[in-house]
């Protein structure tokens, strides 16, 4: 029954999944990647879906063995070259974690700083996402956008940084080494 669970959770068949955990079946399994059910529908952007099982009572900080929860997930998928800020917005209204770090130390607003996901980082920073935070290189999400010149998710993360008491004449934003970077700012007022 789990393998025909996670089948229709792809598939996007929310009234079949709903019938199935109503029956019995577990909103925790795992397909053989260890990904829950929620990570399945939060990485496919099917926002339908995620709030079923969040209302079925997923647990939408359950991590894979490599660290990546739903939240990470929905941040950024690389096959459809996109993030769902509507499912990272429903994963914060449920609770997900968004300091969850996964490999090197990456956090979710990294993560979608350095895909340019705007509409993501808008979510995660309006939720209070650590913007001075670093990964185990030390980085920041500024120092990591800047090196892909992302010049929305730049402003909204220089803007973040400068009321959280960092930015300019700080050493919270400096350049990554070895990087060529120009700073676009916002004008105050526009």
């Amino acid at each position: 029954m789990s393998n025909e669970l996670i089948e229709f959770v792809k598939a996007g068949d929310a009234a079949t999944v709903k019938r199935m955990l109503k029956d019995g079946a577990d909103v925790g399994t795992r397909d053989a990647e260890n990904a829950t059910l929620l990570m399945l529908a939060a990485h496919a952007g099917d926002l339908s879906m995620v709030k079923l099982l969040i209302e079925e009572g997923a647990d939408v900080n359950a991590c894979d063995e490599r660290g990546w929860a739903p939240l990470a997930k929905a941040v950024y998928n690389p096959e459809s070259k996109r993030g769902f800020a509507d499912v990272v917005q429903t994963l914060i209204d449920a609770g997900a974690n968004i300091e969850a770090a996964i490999g090197y130390g990456v956090r979710p607003l990294m993560l979608a700083a350095g895909y340019g996901e705007t509409a993501v980082v808008e979510a995660l920073l309006q939720a209070g996402a650590d913007v001075l935070a670093r990964n185990e290189g030390g980085y920041t999400a500024l120092m990591m956008v800047k090196q892909k010149h992302y010049v929305d998710v730049i402003n909204l993360l220089h803007e973040a940084e400068q009321l959280a008491g960092a930015g300019e004449g700080s050493c919270a934003t400096k350049n990554a080494p070895g990087s060529n970077v120009v700073t676009f700012m916002k004008r105050p007022g526009t």
